[in-house]
């Protein structure tokens, strides 16, 4: 951005460093873009900052696969009542889904990216990408693309579809309606599945990215595996970066890839998850954060190629942030977003952007989550 971007909001007492540092972070990016960084400790909110022309706290942004938090945050709390069982095979809630070899895999197995299907010969439609229903029932009797369970890889588009037709079998609702009764609405977040219409005016568009010199790198080739996750097999091949601009993405809120908030919204979801938000107990037992956190997938993704990817439904984020808890849990989004929740140093994290970044990942939450962790152990070692 450049130089003459304000950045608006605040910080605690003793996140002041945080502070800088994002301020820092917004200064290297191209101008136009955006950026907003809230932060809980402890279940209280101690940043919220934000930059950008145009941009304020009460901006909304799209911000893809962070949906997949949302829900496995669902899936979570219904594994935790009961509801489902992850040792029991997905055919058992899904018939249909038995077809073609897949009979044998688990609902654990599912949530860990194993179960080879992470898309489908010819690739989708964007109608269907926009559409969980039509995703699970072309998935249902797709022949998977490995064996299932003998390896793993990222179901970029689709793990939502797949765990959110197991929830709809079993409780005859879906992820979305889920995601807003138990979790969304009581909490009043900022963050939804789906572009609610009456909040159309707050949504900021997505922008490509401003790629670095020597970046211009070729794309997978469509009948790779990566081509195939990321529905490159299409005719066309899906443009990730419109995605989120779509109103049949906004309208319908797909489990994988259709969410959408601010940094405030992100944060508050994990807080209320794992440390309590507005005095209220966590929804989340200790034990079921200890099942769903820790890297449950060792060795290396055969989409992405990144090792220890996945914990139940969420990316373990002590794999890819090393001075995290092993149970801290979260999801990124392709914008280059990031949330999470660690249990360790009782920090929720939640970063959002409205440019996609010119790096995978969002590079920058490296640095900002390291200065958020390092703050809120000063803080906490300053109270004693």
């Amino acid at each position: 951005m450049s130089s003459s971007d304000v950045v608006g909001g605040s910080v605690a007492p003793g996140f002041e460093a945080v502070r800088e540092e994002f301020s820092a972070v917004v200064a290297e990016e191209p101008a136009g873009g955006g950026a907003q960084l809230a932060v809980h400790l402890d279940g209280r909110r101690v940043v919220d900052l934000w930059a950008g022309e145009g941009v304020s706290g009460e901006s909304l942004f799209a911000l893809y696969s962070s949906a997949k938090g949302a829900a496995h945050l669902v899936t979570a709390l219904l594994v935790q009542e009961g509801v489902l069982d992850l040792d029991k095979e997905v055919a058992h809630y899904w018939p249909e889904f038995a077809a073609e070899g897949k009979g044998a895999l688990t609902f654990r197995q599912l949530l860990e990216h194993r179960a080879g299907l992470i898309g489908v010969d010819g690739g989708f439609t964007t109608e269907e990408l926009a559409d969980d229903r039509r995703i699970a029932d072309r998935l249902a009797g797709q022949k998977p693309y490995w064996e299932p369970g003998t390896a793993y890889g990222y179901h970029a588009y689709v793990i939502g579809a797949l765990t959110g037709e197991v929830v709809r079998r079993r409780t005859g609702r879906t992820v979305q309606e889920l995601f807003e009764e138990r979790i969304r609405a009581p909490y009043g977040l900022d963050f939804f599945l789906g572009l609610p219409a009456e909040l159309e005016s707050r949504y900021l568009s997505v922008l490509p990215a401003v790629p670095l010199p020597g970046q211009q790198g070729e794309p997978p080739a469509p009948d790779s595996l990566m081509g195939i996750a990321f529905n490159l097999n299409a005719s066309p091949p899906t443009d990730l970066t419109g995605f989120g601009n779509l109103r049949p993405v906004q309208a319908q809120g797909p489990a994988s890839t259709g969410s959408f908030g601010s940094a405030r919204g992100l944060a508050a979801l994990y807080a209320a998850a794992a440390q309590g938000l507005d005095g209220r107990t966590p929804f989340l037992a200790p034990a079921t954060i200890a099942e769903f956190g820790p890297v449950r997938t060792h060795g290396t993704d055969v989409v992405t190629g990144e090792v220890d990817h996945f914990g139940l439904g969420f990316e373990a984020q002590s794999t890819r942030f090393p001075f995290l808890g092993a149970e801290a849990f979260g999801h990124s989004g392709a914008v280059g977003a990031q949330s999470f929740a660690d249990p360790r140093s009782g920090v929720a994290y939640g970063y959002t952007r409205r440019r996609f970044s010119s790096l995978p990942l969002g590079p920058e939450n490296h640095r900002l989550a390291e200065a958020v962790v390092r703050a809120a152990g000063a803080v906490r070692g300053a109270a004693g």
